[in-house]
């Protein structure tokens, strides 16, 4: 199954404008860290400011203290939700400071029966998605909705991540992919087999992928 693919000047304002979208439509919304998806929820609580309608969750997190510089939460909270005028009804944080086993377990109990609308995702250059890395031992967690395990890259933190079969149930699945050090993930995420090799492929069989990249990431996806 291939992916939406969409190659734009400014994929993080294109995806600022779906989570504005979505957040006036209500349901649930799943963030991601990295300093791209910060320009898109910059742009998304200028676009729309009221999120009340809006329950929110995280894809992964890194185990360190919400007000750590490596958080997602923290990310999310200075360019997202302190933006906002009307919050969110309900914030899922991840408890990064938590036991890793504990935090996992608790995001697992709290996914139980929830439908997952809009889950953004990053790539990273060796093909992760979330916290699900090539050749981890997460990657094979099939009976729970979350789990946790050691970083496949820096920083070399433990993770707490969705498993491979909560992303493949979301309703939508929206990448944001820039730069020329995406490219080549991103031709074998997007333009090649399915495989546990390359993590992110995996979020193709979800009902609906959409993968926004700039022309330096979409390079290798030309044409194909």
């Amino acid at each position: 199954m291939r992916p939406d693919l969409h190659i734009v000047d400014d994929p993080a304002a294109a995806v600022g404008e779906l989570l504005a979208e979505q957040a006036r439509a209500g349901g649930s919304i799943v963030l991601t860290g990295g300093s791209t998806p910060a320009a898109a929820y910059r742009h998304a609580a200028e676009l729309q400011p009221d999120w009340s309608d809006v329950t929110l969750w995280w894809g992964d997190e890194r185990c360190v203290p919400p007000d750590d510089e490596r958080s997602n939460y923290r990310l999310a909270k200075e360019t997202l939700l302190d933006l906002l005028d009307t919050p969110p009804s309900a914030i899922h944080r991840i408890r990064g400071e938590a036991p890793p086993a504990e935090a996992a377990d608790e995001l697992d109990t709290a996914l139980a029966g929830v439908t997952l609308d809009f889950l953004l995702l990053g790539l990273g250059p060796d093909g992760h998605m979330a916290s699900l890395f090539p050749g981890s031992p997460q990657l094979e967690v099939t009976g729970r909705r979350a789990t946790d395990g050691p970083a496949g890259l820096e920083p070399w933190v433990h993770r707490i991540t969705f498993t491979v079969p909560t992303i493949q149930a979301a309703r939508r699945v929206v990448f944001l992919v820039a730069g020329a050090a995406k490219a080549d993930a991103a031709a074998r995420a997007f333009g090649a087999d399915i495989t546990p090799g390359v993590p992110a492929s995996l979020s193709r069989l979800a009902p609906r992928v959409e993968v926004f990249l700039d022309r330096a990431a979409g390079d290798k996806l030309v044409g194909r």
